[in-house]
């Protein structure tokens, strides 16, 4: 049942902390999971990925996620670099932060095998937090294209990871892009 994910994003963006709530969410719904980053030049605005696995049984792993069985893009800019879809599983998820729907996308994701779903996160993260921070968006998005985790256990992870007045803030956000993202097809 394995399930690992490869998140793309710049420093700043909050794609590591996304790959750890994540985590932290699947091991309050019962599963193993771990999440690690892999860093390039420590800087805001530098690419970034973070990786999380999730499974049924004890992982040991830690090395980098090669196939995933989903991409979650937090900068829209990154989406035309081929290594994003890199080993892509067939039927994985492509979830990209974008005001474009997935259709508008496709045309830039030639690989017809993926599912594609889109969100405007930044927009969402600006409306509430008034800076582009899109991680718990991003998770959201994640959570309602895959139905991995259900959404309670991820507001229980974020409410574990922040205090109260960036808590309440973020799981507004997970909410509303739970509730917007658009998956092409659908």
């Amino acid at each position: 049942m394995r399930f690992e994910i490869r998140w793309h994003g710049r420093g700043g963006q909050g794609a590591v902390t996304a790959a750890e709530i994540t985590a932290m969410a699947a091991v309050k719904y019962g599963y193993y999971a771990v999440a690690f980053p892999e860093f390039g030049a420590e800087r805001r605005g530098a690419p970034v990925k973070a990786y999380t696995r999730i499974d049924k049984e004890v992982i040991y792993e830690h090395t980098p996620v090669e196939a995933p069985d989903a991409v979650v893009v937090l900068d829209p800019s990154m989406i035309k670099s081929p290594s994003i879809t890199a080993g892509l599983k067939e039927r994985g998820y492509l979830i990209v932060n974008s005001k474009k729907k997935p259709s508008e996308l496709r045309a830039i994701i030639s690989n017809e095998g993926i599912k594609l779903a889109t969100v405007d996160a930044t927009k969402i993260a600006m409306d509430v937090f008034s800076t582009p921070i899109v991680n718990t968006a991003m998770i959201g998005a994640f959570i309602a294209v895959t139905k991995l985790i259900p959404l309670d256990y991820v507001i229980e992870a974020i409410r574990d990871k922040f205090p109260e007045r960036l808590a309440n803030p973020n799981v507004l956000i997970l909410k509303q892009a739970h509730d917007s993202v658009e998956v092409e097809g659908e």
